[in-house]
């Protein structure tokens, strides 16, 4: 599999799933990008204070991916988008992507409500069909491992990441049953072993 291509780190410390070559191609097409992602996934660690204070608009995890992206020429991007059927356009707006550069869309999903990756994928593959035109070609998904409940429930806040919100068993069967189409997708699942006792 091509997440060999991944330092040991992340293949250590994250729960990876790959399909239709993505890491392949994002190792060999899009080198920047593709460091861009590896050193964010070895940058982050999951802060104990990051669980246990209440969070506002964004999650501090989706803060620091982002911010560290951004910093790095990455940026929020939305397209638009139409189907033509007998010369009649229709519009079909497709959603934010989180962080955007060079055909490469990323998203994270630490805490919302399942049906965000459904969302996500159904983007995935409308960008990555319209790829003649330079949407997108590969997808990249960064959400929570199931065995981090254990870590929420420890902390009293298992009540906050409850069944039907995003975590990695929500996801699997949907790319496994096509939800992505013929889209490139990585999924880096952030595990326990990312976890540290820092009230930051």
């Amino acid at each position: 599999m091509s997440v060999d291509l991944l330092p040991e780190f992340v293949r250590e410390h994250y729960e990876l799933h790959e399909w239709k070559h993505a890491c392949a191609i994002l190792h060999e097409d899009f080198p920047q990008e593709w460091q861009d992602i590896v050193d964010v996934l070895c940058a982050f660690r999951l802060r104990k204070g990051w669980i246990t204070r209440p969070g506002g608009r964004k999650s501090r995890v989706s803060e620091f991916i982002d911010s560290f992206l951004y910093r790095r020429g990455w940026q929020e991007r939305e397209f638009s988008t139409q189907v033509v059927v007998d010369e009649v356009p229709t519009d079909t707006p497709t959603h934010k992507v989180d962080c955007f550069r060079n055909r490469v869309a990323l998203e994270i999903e630490w805490n919302n409500k399942d049906p965000f990756f459904d969302r996500d994928l159904n983007n995935f593959r409308l960008l990555f069909d319209l790829r003649d035109l330079r949407a997108i070609s590969v997808g990249v998904i960064i959400t929570r491992c199931d065995d981090l409940q254990d870590i929420f429930n420890e902390l009293n806040r298992g009540h906050s990441y409850g069944a039907s919100t995003t975590h990695m068993s929500k996801l699997l069967p949907r790319i496994e049953g096509g939800g992505g189409a013929g889209c490139p997708i990585l999924v880096c699942g952030i595990s326990k072993k990312l976890y540290v006792e820092d009230e930051v």
